[in-house]
C-alpha cells in the first residue's frame, strides 16, 4: 500500500499545488512532501484532512493505494484480475470533478 504516491497522483490530477494542499490540510509542505515520497507516515486524522481537501473519501484513497503486495498471496490472482476494472469504475465515480 502506498498512500503517499496515491495522494501525489490525486493532487496532480486535480491540479492542486503541494503548498496549497498542505496549507488547506493544516500541515506543513515539508510534512506533505515526506508523506508523498514515503519517508514519513501520516496519521488517520491527517489523511482524512487531505482527503477532504482532495474531495475523495478516505476509503477510496485507501483502495487506490492498494497494490498486489498488499493482498494476501492466496487472493492475489483474483485481485489482479478485477483491479483494473474496479479502479476505473472508482475513478469514474469519485475522481471526476
Amino acid at each position: 500500500m502506498d498512500i503517499g504516491i496515491t495522494i501525489k497522483k490525486l493532487r496532480k490530477r486535480k491540479g492542486i499545488k503541494q503548498n496549497k494542499l498542505a496549507e488547506e490540510s493544516g500541515i506543513s509542505q515539508t510534512y506533505l512532501s515526506q508523506i508523498e515520497n514515503g519517508s514519513r507516515s501520516a496519521t488517520i486524522e491527517t489523511l482524512e484532512k487531505i482527503c477532504e481537501v482532495l474531495n475523495v473519501p478516505f476509503s477510496i484513497l485507501s483502495f487506490l493505494s492498494l497494490n498486489a503486495d498488499s493482498i494476501a498471496a492466496n487472493k492475489r490472482d483474483a485481485y489482479l484480475r478485477i483491479e483494473p476494472a474496479i479502479k476505473a469504475m472508482v475513478e469514474e465515480f469519485f475522481l471526476q470533478d
